[in-house]
């Protein structure tokens, strides 16, 4: 029986551009659809760019343009990122559209309705530099649960604590890395402890969710009551105004998940689908989220409760996943693994990344590891020698020719390949894409051993076996397609590429069970290449040159790149910098606290008129005491990249009156001069006034 099945993936945020662990839900969502599509279903696949929030307000503050212009740029390079990789969406919306809009304030009444919305005064981390409240995101710290470093506003990705802000130990802005000031601010809550008993029910029955998911809300948030969902933001901020409550905003998270419906709407508008036949509580459309498992906690919580009040229909299945790693460790940077969907593009064929991630994804939350050298030596066996393989040992010897009028004898291996349509079918079902691919592969190794056995290349020798030639390509050519046809979520490229070489469409799932007889066979054209180290390689290579450019750009420093080496020489520096500026003549520690040298935070920076390397910098040295500098940096630094920033000064340092101004002190850099200037910077904790001993 055909199903109606609405799918979405997380909404990538439009302040960045997609990278290699974003492709991994990407990717498998799209294997599903296509899955689902290929059975028969009626299958939707709807996403859109979560467009709110602070961090797209500064930084159309900071480029000078509004911030319609900054997220529709975003918007082209992820649609132009996703086409890439073959994903497929059947619409790709915004959470600033009109759709969205209207949605949110249908939803917003309903809550009001149902009397789970209260007002209080909360304490709330602001950006003294920028002069923001700061979102959750915004903010990073120490865990104060399990004290690990570098964990975001809201919970911790190494216990999995969730908290507010405030609650963290040691809190940095992201956005000017400022010691946030507390403040008080109206804010607007969803008292979710009302719908405890609903959400309950809904999480820990039926099949909704991943065993382990629904014990880690039962173990982490249901057995206590459930605490205030804070869903309001003062100005200034980016998104829908409250129409109930001028001046405060929906926080990002409370029209983000309702971007779901309003993606619907719009192709519903766009096809004259029936809005109501996928979101009404009446529909009986299924309703499949894929997400990370970051962001269980408000796909499994408030959204279910904000579709419950507002009779809207719930999900059938969340489908969380795990992180991705590469080589074993978090996306670097300054190794070149923090990978851009735009650098491998430049390098590596979509289809390879499609294959590996499914061949490594299962149905849990497992973290999904990118070995390199393991991608390159899977793709190259699996794909290369064993499923194109039959095609480049086969097509050849046919080509402009028919295959066999009827189906030869092949011992029962296309029998069988059909028998296990099913349970492949299952494997994908369940998200289990590296059972499936098992299960392929085994197929592929007895095709394989088939033309091992009857090697046609032989054959082909002898005139008088021409019709046996002509049998045994044949069979190797319905084997081949049959295992692309059960490849084709994955690959769908190779699909069309097949398709184009038998001159038969690959659409249903049902291709695989009934082999082709009398079809025509086009000249073989190379399927898939094999990969190189070499490529990856300059891939990395091209990555770190990224990093370092934007680093540069941004005023900093790129971090060492390179093989770790012995401890006693990790780095290999060189030693030109000091040939080029010899030491000085040894001082006195006397001589050496008479300088003062003290933190201080950049507050404005400025060109100066008529001078080639100044910039005019007011430093704060806290508690209003601040000091004017001019400094030599024009060529390394932007003014807009400096403000906020936490640099060395000297202090104490007799003021000069030069020909712009007065200049009160100086900050420390290192580097030769001109571009290659680099400013020192304390490293975290470090506060405005502190002294450097």
């Amino acid at each position: 029986m055909s199903r109606q099945i609405l799918v979405t993936a997380a909404l990538p945020y439009a302040n960045g551009h997609i990278h290699v662990g974003h492709l991994v839900e990407y990717i498998q969502t799209d294997i599903w659809v296509r899955f689902q599509k290929m059975r028969g279903h009626r299958c939707l696949f709807v996403c859109a760019d979560d467009t709110h929030g602070t961090a797209i307000m500064i930084r159309a503050r900071r480029e000078g343009r509004s911030e319609e212009a900054v997220i529709a740029d975003m918007r082209e390079a992820h649609l132009r990122d996703f086409a890439g990789f073959q994903i497929e969406f059947d619409n790709y919306g915004s959470t600033n559209s009109p759709e969205n809009r209207e949605l949110c304030h249908q939803i917003w009444s309903a809550i009001r309705r149902r009397g789970l919305v209260r007002q209080k005064d909360v304490q709330q981390l602001f950006d003294p530099v920028v002069g923001t409240f700061l979102a959750d995101r915004f903010v990073r710290g120490t865990c104060p649960r399990c004290g690990a470093a570098d964990q975001p506003g809201d919970n911790c990705s190494s216990c999995s604590a969730t908290y507010t802000p405030a609650d963290l130990r040691d809190a940095r802005s992201v956005l000017s890395n400022a010691i946030p000031e507390i403040r008080t601010a109206e804010h607007l809550f969803i008292e979710l402890e009302q719908l405890h008993e609903f959400l309950q029910q809904w999480s820990q029955e039926g099949d909704h969710l991943q065993p382990e998911v629904a014990r880690y809300l039962k173990g982490n948030f249901l057995g206590d009551p459930l605490r205030d969902w804070d869903v309001s933001r003062p100005a200034p901020y980016f998104g829908f105004e409250i129409p109930d409550h001028p001046g405060n905003y929906w926080y990002v998270w409370f029209d983000a998940p309702i971007g779901y419906m309003a993606s619907t709407k719009e192709w519903c508008q766009r096809t004259g689908d029936d809005f109501n036949s996928w979101w009404s509580s009446e529909s009986s459309a299924e309703i499949h989220h894929f997400i990370g498992k970051d962001i269980t906690y408000f796909h499994t919580l408030f959204w279910p409760g904000m579709l419950k009040t507002a009779d809207c229909n719930l999900p059938s299945r969340v489908h969380v996943h795990g992180f991705l790693t590469v080589g074993g460790e978090k996306m670097s940077k300054s190794r070149g693994t923090f990978l851009m969907a735009s650098t491998w593009l430049r390098h590596l064929p979509p289809g390879a990344m499609r294959y590996y991630y499914a061949s490594k994804l299962g149905p849990g939350l497992d973290d999904l590891d990118l070995n390199l050298e393991e991608f390159v030596a899977r793709v190259n066996t699996d794909l290369v020698n064993k499923v194109v393989n039959l095609a480049s040992r086969s097509a050849g010897f046919l080509a402009g020719q028919t295959l066999s009028d009827t189906y030869p004898d092949d011992g029962g291996l296309f029998g069988d390949g059909a028998a296990r349509g099913e349970l492949i079918a299952g494997f994908y079902e369940d998200c289990n894409y590296n059972a499936a691919i098992r299960e392929i592969m085994a197929l592929a190794d007895r095709a394989n051993k088939y033309v091992d056995e009857r090697q046609p290349w032989v054959i082909r020798k002898d005139p008088t076996r021409s019709g046996e030639l002509r049998d045994v390509c044949s069979v190797t050519l319905n084997l081949f397609r049959q295992i692309v046809v059960y490849l084709k979520p994955v690959l769908p490229e190779l699909a069309q590429q097949t398709a184009d070489l038998l001159n038969q469409p690959i659409e249903h799932w049902s291709d695989s069970q009934t082999p082709l007889t009398g079809t025509m066979v086009s000249p073989f054209q190379h399927l898939m290449k094999r990969l190189e180290m070499k490529q990856v390689e300059a891939m990395l290579e091209d990555s770190k040159q990224e990093t370092a450019a934007e680093q540069t750009a941004a005023g900093s420093t790129p971090a060492p790149a390179g093989p770790t080496l012995h401890p006693a020489d990790t780095w290999q520096d060189s030693g030109d910098a000091l040939k080029n500026e010899p030491l000085a003549a040894e001082c006195t520690i006397d001589d050496f606290t008479k300088v003062d040298l003290r933190v201080a935070r950049v507050l404005e920076a400025n060109h100066v008129e008529g001078a080639n390397k100044l910039l005019q910098l007011t430093l704060s040295l806290g508690g209003g005491e601040t000091r004017n500098v001019f400094a030599g940096i024009k060529a390394a630094y932007k003014p807009e990249d400096l403000v906020g920033r936490l640099v060395i000064c000297v202090a104490n340092l007799k003021p000069r009156q030069m020909k712009f101004g007065l200049s009160q002190g100086m900050i420390c850099a290192s580097g030769a001069g001109g571009a290659e200037v680099f400013l020192l910077s304390p490293d975290q904790g470090a506060v405005p006034g502190h002294r450097v001993h």
